[in-house]
This record gives structure tokens, C-alpha cells and sequence, in this order.
């Protein structure tokens, strides 16, 4: 067959002829027989020289590894396993399901190679994009009807509070947070799969969405105080605070232990909708392209792959971004003009009062601005750690 499916087929089933160099009429009508097809010696010759003038067709081993014999697989999440190492985009938010690694990857210590390469990527990609997060978390908490701060505005508005530097402000705490974070996130996703019940190297997509939310609960709740950190870091004025630790020293004296879980419970339900829909999307668009494009090719290419995350991503904060604001108010009350501590109930019946739904997505535009950015940061120096640590991918 023109295919080469009866051609490989006759190679492995017949040890005589293997490695021969060449198919002869006979090699051929054998070959068509095991497949039930049946044909005389004049037909075989007649086929050959067809597709060979001299009736014999000559194979080398740099034709073989032309044309590889690939197998069909009905096994999306297999495809799936081959795109995941490059699909780590990082804007800023918390991408609640984890990667999943195979045996080999953990036998081998890739698995911690890819951690380290991911969260390289994810501090450069958040130190350039720091100044429109903490515009975000600006507008977040000082935004109002009488106070329309705008992009421009608002970054104007904090080069002349502090300089140009004032823009990095909080981006320390934001990139320390990733290594503690990916990590817990990683061993306690490991340890719900296994409870789970599951020793498939991939979980369907629901297994992967409780999983994964799950994992980001434990992460979150270990680290969420350094979260209040960045809030207060990136709110804070000229010399209010010397450093990270004295901002912790001052908010634990002045509030209490309590002051570093406040906003816990939004940014706790915030997980659902996010991971959900981030991760509903993403599956959906990549098993749409594979359906129209997978017979063609089975790697879809980075631009694709870059839309994919970018897409879903911006679903995912979409959903949960009234619960994200809901949760930064929180976390800033005690630095606000007004001192009445309000629950998350309370908080978002005085958004809704004072300033309308659209209170409830203040800061969304810089959010917005930073998405293509920072994922495109993220893969370009991702890759260039793979490559550097050594890093292979299936």
C-alpha cells in the first residue's frame, strides 16, 4: 500500500526478509496476504513498477526515517501529556491545577527541573509586569465613582508618591511566594491523586479539576499570609516600611495574628470558578483544535498554544474576579480612610450600593494588559531555563 502501513507490517512479521534493502513481487503479495487482501504475481509486478521502474523497490534507512509509521491514539489526554510542559503561563494570578509528571519524569528528577524552570519564568514574567499588578490592586482599593483612577492617572499618580521605584512595590514578596507555593502545590497534589484512588498517569478532567483545587487550597492557606504581605507592600507610602519583615512586625503588633488571614475566605472561593473554567476552557479549545487539526499534526504549534492558555485564563479570572477584589479589599481595610471592619457579605453590598456591578471589576483593565505580556515572557524564558537545566520534554 502507497501508505507503507502493509510495507512496515511485512518488515516485522518477516524476519527473512528484514533489513533486506528492498521489496520484491513476492515480499509483496506476502505482505498483502497477512492483510487479507490477495493478488496474483502479475498484479504485484505490475503495482511495483508502477511505483518503481524496475519493479523492485529499494528502501534505505534514510527513507525509513523519513516517513515514520505513527500510530493513531484514541487517548486524548496522551496528546494532552505531550503539550503540558508548555503550557506553564504565569500572569500573575494563581493557577490553581498543577502539572502532572510521568514515572520517568520522577525517576529521573525532571519533575523538579520543570519546577525550577517554571518558577524562574514566573519571576521574571512578574517583575516586568509588576507595575500594572500593583496599578491593579491600586485601583482595586482606592477606585471609586468620585475616584475614577485611570492607567495612566494611577501610574502617574505613584511615580509622583515614590518614584519610579514605587512601581516594583510588593513584587518582592509576589516572587519569594512562588517557590513555597509551587512546591506545596506539587507534593499535596501528588497526595490527593493518590487518595483519589488513581494510579493512572492522567486524570480525567474532573479528577484534575478536584485534584488540582484541592491542592491549591492547602498551597494557599500555608502561604496565604505572605499574600496580605504583597497587598500591604504594594498600598504602603514612602518609608512607611523599611522591609518585608518590619511590615509583618508592625501589622502582627498592631492587629494581631488574625490581620494575616483576612480575605482568606473569598480568595478560598475564588479557587472554584478560576481552576473550573481555566481549566474547562483550556481542555475544550485544545481537544477542538485536535479534532480539526490533529490528522495533519499532533503538536499544535506555540502560537496555538499560547492562545489556549491566554483564552482560558482570561475566563478564569473573569469569573473570580469580584471575589479577588472582594478578598485585596479585605486584606487592605486597616490602611483605608474608612476603619469599619466589614465581612465579605457587607463588602460586596457596599460595592454594589456605592458603585454598581461594575465595582466589582475595578482594575480589571491593567489585569487585562498584562495577560499577553506576561505569558509571553513566561514561555520565552521558560524554555531558556529547560534548556539550561537540561530539561527534556516527551
Amino acid at each position: 500500500r502507497p501508505d507503507g502501513k502493509a510495507l512496515s507490517f511485512h518488515r516485522e512479521t518477516n524476519p527473512a526478509v528484514k533489513n533486506a534493502g528492498h521489496i520484491n513481487p513476492r515480499d509483496f503479495i506476502r505482505s498483502l496476504s497477512d492483510l487479507g487482501v490477495h493478488i496474483s504475481l502479475q498484479h504485484a509486478e505490475k503495482a511495483l513498477k508502477s511505483m518503481d521502474k524496475n519493479g523492485m523497490i529499494t528502501i534505505s534507512s534514510k527513507d525509513w526515517s523519513k516517513y515514520p509509521v505513527t500510530e493513531k491514539t484514541d487517548c486524548i489526554p496522551e496528546i494532552i501529556l505531550y503539550w503540558k510542559h508548555s503550557t506553564i503561563f504565569d500572569v500573575g494570578e494563581n493557577l490553581m491545577v498543577p502539572d502532572e509528571f510521568t514515572m520517568e519524569e520522577k525517576q529521573t528528577g525532571m519533575w523538579w527541573r520543570h519546577l525550577v524552570a517554571g518558577g524562574g519564568a514566573g519571576a521574571v514574567s512578574r517583575t516586568c509586569t509588576a507595575p500594572l499588578d500593583r496599578l491593579k490592586v491600586m485601583m482595586q482599593v482606592y477606585g471609586s465613582r468620585t475616584n475614577n483612577m485611570c492607567i495612566m492617572s494611577g501610574l502617574m499618580q505613584m511615580i509622583k508618591e515614590g518614584g519610579t521605584r514605587s512601581l516594583w512595590r510588593g513584587n518582592g514578596v509576589n516572587i519569594i511566594k512562588i517557590a513555597p507555593e509551587s512546591a506545596l502545590k506539587f507534593m499535596a497534589y501528588e497526595q490527593i491523586k493518590r487518595l483519589i484512588g488513581n494510579d493512572k498517569e492522567t486524570l480525567s478532567i474532573l479528577e484534575r479539576f478536584v485534584a488540582g483545587s484541592l491542592a491549591g487550597v492547602m498551597a494557599q492557606s500555608a502561604i496565604y499570609p505572605m499574600e496580605v504581605l504583597k497587598t500591604r507592600l504594594a498600598l504602603r507610602k514612602s518609608g512607611q516600611y523599611s522591609s518585608i519583615s518590619d511590615c509583618a512586625k508592625q501589622i502582627l503588633g498592631r492587629e494581631g495574628l488574625g490581620a494575616f488571614y483576612k480575605g482568606y475566605i473569598p480568595n478560598m472561593l475564588g479557587i472554584i470558578p478560576y481552576a473550573g473554567i481555566d481549566l474547562a476552557v483550556y481542555e475544550t479549545l485544545k481537544n477542538t483544535y485536535l479534532q480539526r487539526n490533529g490528522a495533519h499534526s499532533a503538536d499544535p504549534g506555540v502560537l496555538v498554544l499560547l492562545a489556549c492558555g491566554t483564552v482560558s485564563s482570561t475566563c478564569g479570572q473573569l469569573a473570580s474576579y469580584p471575589l479577588a477584589l472582594v478578598r485585596t479589599r479585605m486584606q487592605a481595610q486597616a490602611v483605608t480612610e474608612s476603619h469599619k471592619q466589614l465581612t465579605m457579605t457587607g463588602l460586596f453590598r457596599q460595592i454594589l450600593q456605592n458603585e454598581g456591578p461594575a465595582g466589582l471589576y475595578r482594575g480589571l483593565a491593567p489585569n487585562f494588559l498584562k495577560v499577553i505580556p506576561a505569558v509571553s515572557i513566561s514561555y520565552v524564558v521558560y524554555e531558556h531555563l529547560k534548556t539550561q537545566l537540561g530539561v527534556t520534554s516527551r
